[in-house]
């Protein structure tokens, strides 16, 4: 990994050794321990242009990662628009023809549209459905630290926080624009036993963010029993981190209108930046102030793809430091 230092932008590896896969389904693969334990999947590139996860999956294929009990798959998702990957316009290649991580709910999968991604998704959904426990590996636009988005349930954030890096742990609700992958059936079940998580591990041309990935790979295999320590650390060393804090999703800011008049923050944020008074304006649309709900708002992810329909930034509030949400 420390050869990735020495780049001045992350890049798109080779994937084309895995591209047979061995469940019918292209770049999937499935290893089975025959023994009692979770059914593992690990996915990456849901977005072709968040090389992070490219980086992360070949990494435990090179390695011959194989579970210990339970079944492990690694899956890399839209391998179409991976294909695609132009490093003087990597954003064109987020994907082919719509986002695939907001077409994950029953509805879209089992309706009549099609699309490319829509057309990936339904053929790898059946290894989504049968996992116990999944993690979606992606990176972000801006820079920052990275993110595990546990969504709602208690097990996501306990899971995550148990995992110890990433150290912010993000419990929310998903987007407006469409569901996401890790919110799909049984993942945002409060009542079932599957859980997901999706990793946000730093910007999308950055080095660090392979480094983050494959950390952050190995310490979800560790966590949910598929490897054990030795396994883990042969994979990637495991760094010192802050202890575990846990952020809650408190407001969902979707932007409504675009233009000229449309949806604009007053100030470029960075993700994680902390406003400390409630009623500070910290965007506009159509001539109206939209404003902090609460005493030291933390924005999540602020978008640069101000869309109408498409989030432009979740605000939080800490509810932990390194303390465990109890077990449901």
């Amino acid at each position: 990994m420390n050869s990735l230092r020495g780049l001045d932008q992350l890049q798109p590896v080779d994937i084309s050794a895995y591209a047979r896969g061995n469940l019918g389904v292209s770049h999937a693969h499935r290893f089975d321990s025959g023994r009692a334990g979770h059914d593992v999947v690990v996915l990456g590139l849901v977005h072709g242009n968040e090389l992070c996860g490219a980086h992360a999956l070949k990494r435990l294929l090179d390695l011959e990662i194989r579970p210990r009990q339970g079944s492990l798959t690694i899956c890399f998702a839209n391998v179409a628009a991976y294909g695609t990957y132009d490093s003087k316009v990597p954003t064109r290649a987020r994907f082919v023809d719509e986002d695939m991580n907001r077409v994950w709910d029953h509805a879209t999968l089992d309706g009549p549209r099609n699309s490319a991604e829509l057309a990936r998704a339904r053929a790898i959904r059946p290894l989504v459905t049968g996992a116990t426990r999944l993690l979606d590996i992606h990176s972000m636009q801006s820079g920052g630290e990275p993110l595990m988005l546990s969504g709602m349930t208690r097990r996501g954030q306990q899971l995550a926080m148990e995992m110890g890096f990433p150290h912010l742990v993000i419990a929310d609700g998903g987007h407006a624009s469409g569901r996401r992958l890790r919110d799909h059936g049984a993942f945002a079940d409060p009542e079932a036993d599957a859980t997901a998580l999706l990793a946000e591990c730093g910007q999308h041309q950055s080095p660090t963010a392979a480094e983050n990935a494959i950390e952050i790979a190995a310490r979800f295999l560790l966590a949910v029993g598929s490897i054990g320590q030795e396994t883990a650390e042969s994979i990637a060393p495991f760094r010192q981190h802050a202890p575990s804090k846990l952020i809650e999703v408190t407001e969902r800011i979707t932007v409504t209108q675009a233009g000229r008049n449309g949806f604009r923050f007053v100030e470029p944020y960075e993700s994680l930046a902390t406003i400390p008074r409630a009623g500070t304006v910290i965007a506009e649309e159509g001539g109206k102030p939209i404003c902090t709900p609460h005493d030291n708002c933390v924005l999540i992810m602020p978008s640069r793809r101000l869309v109408a329909g498409q989030t432009a930034v979740r605000l939080g509030r800490v509810v932990g430091h390194d303390a465990q949400p109890p077990v449901e």
